[in-house]
């Protein structure tokens, strides 16, 4: 029927969930339209009504894309019973939710969107894109400490050895670093293997997307130009993970 989409894709662009995950609430008896449970492959028309368990889902028309300059103290979720979430920080309009995670204690650049689909394609590890950091630590860095954390450092805690990335020295006590994966608590985890301690983690980069000047606290839409090179950053990314719930 025209105007239809499949029920999977439906759920993705209302920011639910990405495809392969609509297709596993799908399974799991999840989801109806217009009162029915809904099967793989069904389609949604223009007038349905579709619940993702007891919520009403609206696809969004519009792509909500922001770069927020998240400040330390705030926390990178939407569960409400976190007081300190960046969902009511940012108290956006639209129904949005953080691509990936930044450290309660750090700063800096986070993507928030309501595009299922995206947050995987940006954030999984296999996609290998791109995230920068500025790192202050609490003693002068050494060239031993430089080329320690770009060859890989294997974090105990985490039984990993992380990949091979680029760093920098551009202070006596600050260096900048680029990674293409994101474990737990990664930087911090990789300077204390080398008996670093970290003072000030801040993200100024993720892919084409940068902080800037953007003020502390405060957030702005991904410009045209922006969104469109990272559209094409993306085209053959894989979304092959869960993303974080909304509801």
């Amino acid at each position: 029927m025209e105007g239809s989409v499949r029920i999977n894709k439906y759920l993705s662009e209302a920011g639910v969930c990405s495809r392969r995950e609509a297709d596993r609430q799908v399974e799991a008896g999840r989801v109806t339209i217009n009162g029915k449970v809904a099967r793989m492959g069904d389609r949604v028309s223009p007038g349905d009504v579709v619940m993702y368990g007891s919520k009403k889902v609206s696809r969004e028309d519009e792509v909500v894309l922001l770069a927020v300059n998240k400040p330390a103290g705030i926390v990178c979720t939407s569960e409400k019973r976190e007081k300190d979430n960046i969902v009511d920080f940012i108290n956006y309009p639209k129904r949005i939710y953080p691509i990936g995670r930044l450290d309660k204690t750090s700063h800096g650049l986070l993507l928030m969107t309501n595009q299922g689909e995206l947050v995987n394609k940006i954030m999984r590890s296999g996609n290998y894109h791109e995230k920068e950091y500025i790192v202050r630590v609490d003693r002068e860095i050494t060239e031993h400490f430089l080329k320690g954390m770009a060859k890989g450092v294997y974090l105990e805690a985490l039984e990993a050895t992380t990949r091979p990335c680029r760093v920098e020295k551009v202070g006596r006590r600050v260096f900048r670093i680029i990674l293409t994966q994101g474990m737990n608590r990664q930087i911090r985890r990789m300077c204390e293997t080398f008996q670093y301690r970290v003072v000030d983690l801040k993200r100024v980069r993720i892919m084409n997307i940068k902080l800037g000047d953007l003020k502390e606290g405060a957030y702005r839409k991904v410009t045209q130009e922006e969104w469109r090179e990272l559209q094409g950053q993306i085209k053959d990314s894989s979304n092959e993970t869960v993303i974080p719930k909304w509801q």
